[in-house]
């Protein structure tokens, strides 16, 4: 009898402890829930019911999206969305296309240069390129004449600066699609004699194909809401995104800048829905008897495909560094002299350097913050065995904002931030809210990353810690957080990077005292203060650029430390 009386005091404890854990597991679970509903969900009902309301309130209906198909200057707006995206689109998936196959089927020398170059508009603000084009091309542009009359201000010029900016997006897509073949299917067609253009339709083009639909629709939906290029070079072209801030800030008509929102969110959830079908589609393309495809040197092809990276990767460099040059000139295009007085922003902007350390504290807030939520959000999901409902929830909010544009977010959280009855509305026009923006506008990429990470970690580790009686929290912060310390800086990094850069998702949130540098951009943009803009632009693409070599360094001494079990040493 006593021995099992101490056999159950023994299971007590056990049992206690494991209901503990459960309970924590479960409030953890339940507070991301609430976290994720507050800073993605309502904000975006609270859109979606704005646009059933009149200017006072009064439910009415589909009247408001009636009276934005009978006004045709707002259908035209939407026509000239979609014509420049699919414009963009059918211009930079072929360019990516050859620029990755060069990168990953070629043999050709420096290929971690020309992909860093590719990837440099990542840093840059979507205003940059359209200031650098409004140098190279506008009225007192040094290459106007290649226009051959026509203007830049308008589809040209936003067609133009959106393939600059969208390249390094569809690149980077498609270079981890091509990275990826067996190299047997290409050794059985040179056996069996196959000409290389047949082998490119029948082995290259459709084991790609996914990525390739991929980089279609994640360009497609940058174009079509993008607010920083068509507000800089768009002139008189009217496009969703600029409608949208015309209606909210110009006009204050709240209703029709909802339904406008609500519109912006059709070819994005549609583009979105397209990606997700053919994924469902796409088979694996490696089993574990593949053998990696090593490319051979040819002369001819090789040769042709350097001088193709060289212009595409010089033309990038160059445009980049046109804002650059032009940030640092006195008086365009009469007076070319260098001077660093389009620095001293307060004789453009009120704030002067404000919104500069603005953006620093908010894109500090949004990595400091978000980084160690996302990955608890994705341990959580990924790793943890209850509240399996709470889970699965918490794990399509954090997938919703993949097929949300920016400023759709931004102006869901005019709206609900704004709401009399939501006590959290004292957060608006804060440096907080800024930062709860950004990351709910980027959550989903990084959320995928943690939970690529975590995937690879075998399930054996929570095994062994639930055997030894180890709570998951230490668990977590002995064996997981090391082992994913690269992807936590990855996330870091991409979180700081495009809470640096973005626009269209702040521009409706700042107040009198927390204006971001991109939104000073588009402000001294407006007075006509280019230089001054170019110079605010630069500051940018230098932080974020700094902010990744900082992380390069960082990666590689937690290599030689955390991650020294990765080496192998014999």
């Amino acid at each position: 009898m006593s021995a099992v009386l101490q056999s159950s005091e023994d299971v007590l404890p056990t049992a206690r402890r494991f209901i503990t854990e459960q309970r924590v597991v479960a409030a953890l679970v339940g507070l991301l829930c609430l976290a994720l509903l507050v800073a993605i969900a309502l904000p975006l009902w609270a859109l979606l019911s704005k646009s059933f309301l009149n200017a006072d309130g009064g439910f009415v209906g589909l009247a408001n999206f009636a009276r934005y198909f009978a006004t045709p200057a707002l259908v035209q707006s939407l026509i000239n969305s979609v014509m420049v995206a699919s414009l963009a689109t059918c211009i930079v998936v072929p360019l990516a296309f050859t620029y990755a196959y060069a990168l990953t089927r070629s043999c050709i020398p420096a290929k971690g240069l020309f992909y860093a170059l590719a990837l440099l508009p990542i840093f840059a603000p979507s205003l940059l390129p359209a200031l650098s084009f409004i140098y190279i091309f506008g009225n007192q542009g040094f290459l106007k004449d290649l226009l051959f009359g026509a203007t830049i201000y308008g589809p040209i010029g936003i067609v133009m600066a959106q393939v600059f900016y969208c390249l390094p997006h569809a690149t980077m897509i498609l270079v981890a699609a091509l990275a990826l073949s067996d190299g047997r299917l290409y050794e059985a067609a040179a056996a069996l004699g196959t000409t290389r253009w047949r082998v490119f339709v029948t082995v290259t083009l459709p084991g790609a194909r996914y990525g390739v639909v991929s980089a279609a629709v994640v360009v497609f939906t940058l174009v079509v809401t993008d607010f920083g290029i068509p507000k800089v070079i768009g002139g008189q072209f009217a496009v969703l995104a600029t409608d949208a801030y015309k209606q909210v800030v110009g006009q204050q008509n709240f209703s029709m800048g909802a339904v406008v929102g609500m519109v912006l969110l059709v070819p994005a959830v549609l583009a979105f829905l397209v990606e997700q079908i053919l994924k469902r589609r796409q088979v694996a393309l490696l089993s574990a008897r593949a053998v990696p495809y090593a490319p051979r040197p040819e002369r001819r092809r090789d040769a042709a495909l350097l001088l193709f990276c060289i212009l595409v990767g010089g033309l990038v460099a160059s445009i980049l560094g046109v804002a650059v040059w032009a940030s640092f000139i006195k008086y365009w295009p009469y007076n070319l002299s260098l001077t660093l007085s389009n620095y001293d922003f307060a004789e453009f902007e009120p704030d002067g350097w404000q919104p500069y350390f603005n953006s620093l504290k908010m894109a500090g807030l949004t990595a400091l913050i978000g980084t160690p939520v996302i990955f608890l959000g994705a341990y959580l999901i990924e790793k943890a065995q209850a509240a399996a409902l709470g889970r699965f929830f918490a794990h399509f909010l954090a997938m919703l904002p993949m097929a949300v544009p920016g400023l759709v977010l931004g102006l869901g959280y005019v709206f609900f931030f704004n709401a009399p009855w939501n006590p959290l509305g004292a957060l608006y026009g804060t440096i907080a809210v800024l930062a709860l923006n950004s990351l709910a506008h980027f959550y989903t990429v990084a959320h995928i990353t943690a939970v690529t990470a975590l995937k690879q970690i075998d399930g054996e580790f929570e095994s062994v810690s639930a055997s030894l009686k180890v709570p998951f929290w230490t668990t977590l912060r002995r064996v997981t957080v090391p082992i994913c310390m690269p992807s936590l800086l990855d996330i870091a990094v991409y979180l700081f990077v495009n809470a640096m850069t973005t626009v269209s998702a702040v521009i409706f949130l700042y107040g009198p005292g927390t204006k971001l540098a991109s939104i000073a951009v588009v402000h001294m943009d407006e007075a006509g203060a280019i230089a001054a803009a170019a110079a605010m632009a630069t500051c940018i693409v230098v932080t974020a650029i700094a902010v990744k070599l900082l992380h390069l360094l960082l990666d590689a001494v937690l290599l030689s430390r955390l991650q020294r079990w990765r080496v192998r040493t014999g």
